[in-house]
């Protein structure tokens, strides 16, 4: 389902929860040591799953703003291409909450990427009023993504993920604001704590899921 990467991240994540034992322990206490640290291999192939799609998710935004502030030749296929990663979200939550839910998903998402480009569009032109109206029909977006997602899994707190996705409004905001004032190093800082802040969204989900439907991953 997922195109998977090293998984020596998340083992490495996993080991420095680990207590450090200052003195020699016997295999009774190593093996509960050990078990503590368990990572099922389906957890994991789920949680770097979901990295990828929402790191690509933040990746192909921050070429669609260079693409589109620069009127670039690559815009339209940039677009295409984030465009396509909300599908592909759309499509891993499926196993889980079934086809129509993963659709409704896709759909709002779908919505946010276009009221981006909308934005983008506003900002290289100098229009206020659109960046205005922009910016509320983006955040009105998230408040309908977080609602949906609350609805599906009580672990996703409706609250929690309001903040979560206005914050990356915030980081996206600034990386366009920072691009066409030429403040290239305050674009590069936005970027760098949207994609963080983007992949502790994407654990986010991760952990309610695995918490939602246990059974699915004791492997």
């Amino acid at each position: 389902m997922f195109k998977l990467i090293t998984v020596a991240l998340f083992s490495a994540a996993a080991l420095v929860s680990m207590p450090v034992c200052h003195a020699a322990t016997n295999d009774a206490a190593m093996h509960k040591m050990e078990k503590r640290v368990v990572v099922r291999q389906s957890s994991v192939a789920l949680q770097l799953g979901m990295r990828q799609l929402w790191e690509e998710h933040i990746t192909y935004t921050r070429n669609y703003i260079i693409s589109g502030l620069a009127g670039l030749e690559d815009s339209q296929k940039v677009a295409e291409r984030l465009l396509r990663n909300q599908d592909d979200i759309g499509n891993a939550i499926k196993p889980y909450y079934g086809g129509m839910a993963g659709d409704k998903l896709t759909s709002l998402l779908r919505d946010h990427i276009l009221i981006a480009a909308n934005i983008v569009t506003a900002a290289k032109a100098g229009d206020n009023d659109g960046l205005t109206k922009g910016q509320k029909k983006w955040h009105e977006n998230a408040d309908d993504i977080a609602a949906f997602l609350s609805s599906a899994n009580p672990n996703w707190q409706k609250s929690v993920l309001t903040d979560m996705l206005y914050k990356h409004l915030d980081f996206t905001t600034s990386e366009v604001v920072s691009r066409l004032k030429k403040d290239w190093a305050a674009d590069i800082d936005a970027y760098d704590k949207g994609h963080a802040h983007m992949l502790a969204f994407a654990d986010m989900l991760t952990i309610g899921i695995v918490k939602q439907s246990p059974r699915k991953f004791s492997r």
